[in-house]
């Protein structure tokens, strides 16, 4: 029986951390009035750790999910971990000295720890990136589970990937360096504003320009989101028998994936034209409605190419075998 005791340990280890450091970061944002890059200067140690908690137990697991875990896997696995953890000594060290983590060049131990940080950032991307290729080459369930975990994972990957745009010099930064003044800071989160513009709340995203840190944020948790749908789905079967059809839940993931793509792909094509998320011109509504009109027309085929399996549903884990309630559940082989 898989339990969490069978989990990519190093991963686990620093959701824990990450869980902790989230705590202390809420504590900061209570007791520590600074602020950087015109936000609460904790909120970014907050965000972060609690967006790499969530992303390390999603990880652990499906690491455990093969019937086979070569030690390269698990190398991988760890170097994710080691990564992350670089990364968040540099943005908890940068607070403590109350200086910008991301992009900061300004001084030559700046400019040494945002290296520090791109680099080990580079790696994860690459070390993820290996582990999809592994999974893409391992059914870990049901077809429907195998292309959640799958597709979950490769949309992560663009929304991580995304982040490498944010690192572009922008046009000020350029003009500047062309002139040849000194310039601390290069690149961006904010497109067509400057980085300490007024934010939505909580988030801290641009409420008066675009904000690349919103598909990055979105195309990252596509990792949970799509294998969650896939256990929305086999969860939904013990009510609906039209979903006991694995073929049915496949194609229903499928749109789900193809659906997520397309708001990833408006996200970021509206931060790239300096549009705030909270703003939207009319082209921005109408590829929503696009998209959600192809979204309702393909839920629509797939009821209607619905057939009856031949035999009834039975609930399973992730890997074929049964698992406790407070597992992930999805459909057996």
């Amino acid at each position: 029986m898989m339990t969490i005791r069978l989990w990519h340990r190093p991963l686990v280890l620093l959701a824990a951390a990450m869980a902790a450091l989230a705590l202390a970061s809420a504590v900061g944002l209570a007791v520590d009035d600074r602020i950087l890059v015109g936000e609460p200067i904790w909120l970014k140690p907050f965000k972060f750790s609690l967006s790499i908690a969530i992303y390390s137990v999603t990880l652990a697991w499906m690491l455990s999910l093969g019937r086979t875990a070569p030690r390269w896997v698990w190398w991988l696995g760890t170097t994710i971990a080691a990564a992350n953890v670089i990364e968040m000594v540099v943005v908890v060290g940068q607070v403590l000295r109350g200086r910008q983590s991301h992009f900061n060049v300004a001084t030559p131990l700046d400019a040494g720890l945002w290296f520090a940080m791109a680099a080990s950032i580079v790696t994860l991307w690459l070390a993820n990136l290996g582990i999809a290729a592994r999974l893409f080459r391992e059914r870990t369930g049901d077809r429907a589970a195998t292309w959640s975990v799958r597709l979950g994972l490769l949309l992560a990957l663009v929304g991580m990937a995304l982040g490498f745009l944010m690192t572009s010099p922008t046009p000020a930064q350029l003009g500047a360096t062309r002139s040849g003044a000194a310039v601390g800071i290069v690149g961006a989160h904010s497109v067509g504003v400057a980085d300490d513009s007024p934010g939505i709340a909580i988030t801290g995203w641009s409420s008066t320009g675009g904000d690349l840190r919103i598909p990055h944020f979105v195309g990252m948790h596509a990792l949970q989101a799509i294998p969650l749908f896939a256990w929305l789905l086999i969860t939904l079967s013990r009510r609906f028998p039209r979903l006991a059809d694995e073929r049915t839940r496949l194609r229903l993931v499928l749109v789900a994936t193809g659906t997520y793509a397309g708001v990833l792909a408006i996200l970021t094509w509206q931060a790239l034209r300096g549009q705030s998320l909270v703003h939207p011109d009319g082209a921005t509504l109408t590829a929503v409605a696009l998209l959600a009109v192809g979204m309702v027309a393909s839920v629509v085929a797939v009821a209607r190419h619905h057939h009856v399996p031949p035999a009834p549903h039975s609930s399973a884990g992730m890997t074929g075998r049964p698992v406790k309630p407070r597992c992930t559940r999805v459909a057996a082989d």
